[in-house]
């Protein structure tokens, strides 16, 4: 049997590697990677450790953003259920909602009210 710390060490290295996966997907470089994790731009290591199944670390700022971040592509999965092209490119692309700043843009630029901003307006997207 697990302990309760142990089952949460592998939910977050799950998570580590989700958001790695993910952001491959997305195409980001690594510093649009390390700003939307909220990390110094200079923290190139912790992207290898999470690829490498380190757990996400243990701090409310980290986890919200994984939350928001995976959130934000399972309404664009919904949104484009055809278009995987669009799915993965969306999060790139200069939109008018948005100032023509793209969604990463924002963010870099809002930090979490950037991600706040994009999951909402895929929320009003979706009709939620």
């Amino acid at each position: 049997m697990y302990s309760d710390k142990s089952a949460g060490q592998v939910d977050r290295s799950r998570i580590g590697k989700m958001l790695i996966t993910l952001f491959d997907h997305w195409k980001l470089s690594t510093i649009e990677q390390l700003s939307l994790l909220g990390l110094s731009k200079d923290n190139r290591a912790a992207l290898s450790k999470y690829r490498n199944g380190q757990p996400l670390a243990n701090d409310r700022d980290k986890l919200e953003r994984a939350g928001i971040l995976l959130g934000i592509h399972k309404s664009l999965r919904l949104l484009f259920p055809y278009n995987r092209d669009m799915t993965y490119a969306w999060m790139s692309q200069p939109n008018k909602a948005f100032d023509g700043q793209s969604p990463v843009e924002l963010i870099d630029r809002q930090g979490m009210i950037g991600m706040y901003m994009v999951r909402a307006y895929l929320d009003v997207q979706r009709g939620r």
